[in-house]
């Protein structure tokens, strides 16, 4: 019996020894998948960074594309506007002549009215002047001809008294 107990001893210390060796194989085992892992996800890591990278120089080359177009747009833009400028200018420009054009034609015809006024004033006393001239001569010529009437009224009178006379004699 000792020597089946010895034997079974010797046998638990033999599984025993391979029981240790098969741990340390699964640590070893554990390890390197551990390992594994981390390089797979390094990887993983690495291909969606060159993923990034690849969408980021993408992306990059779209905005320098845009950023091609947006300064030709600029370029396109800066041109319409100094198209409009000078059209501006131009506008003021004449704008500003015929302002100037319209002041002096002001000018002129406030002047021209001016002279007219003066005109009109000058007509109007020489009217006015006129008009009393002629109410004189009117009272003048009314009173001559109630002198005339009052005359060839004694005229008849005095005629009329030179028949009666030339009558009676």
């Amino acid at each position: 019996m000792e020597a089946d107990v010895s034997e079974m001893r010797n046998e638990l210390q033999s599984r025993d020894g391979l029981w240790r060796r098969i741990q340390l194989e699964c640590q070893k085992l554990y390890t390197e998948l551990l390992k594994i892992k981390e390089y797979k996800d390094m990887q993983e890591i690495q291909i969606k960074h060159q993923s990034s990278c690849v969408q980021l120089t993408e992306q990059l080359e779209n905005k320098n594309t845009e950023l091609l177009l947006f300064a030709e747009s600029q370029e396109h833009q800066e041109e319409e506007l100094n198209k409009i400028r000078s059209h501006v200018y131009r506008e003021e420009q004449s704008h500003c002549s015929e302002q100037e054009r319209m002041k002096t034609e002001i000018s002129d015809l406030t002047e021209e009215l001016h002279q007219k006024e003066i005109t009109i004033a000058t007509i109007m006393e020489k009217a006015s002047l006129l008009e009393r001239q002629l109410k004189m001569e009117l009272e003048t010529k009314h009173k001559l001809l109630t002198k005339q009437q009052l005359l060839e009224f004694r005229y008849q009178v005095i005629k009329s008294e030179n028949t009666h006379l030339k009558e009676m004699v």
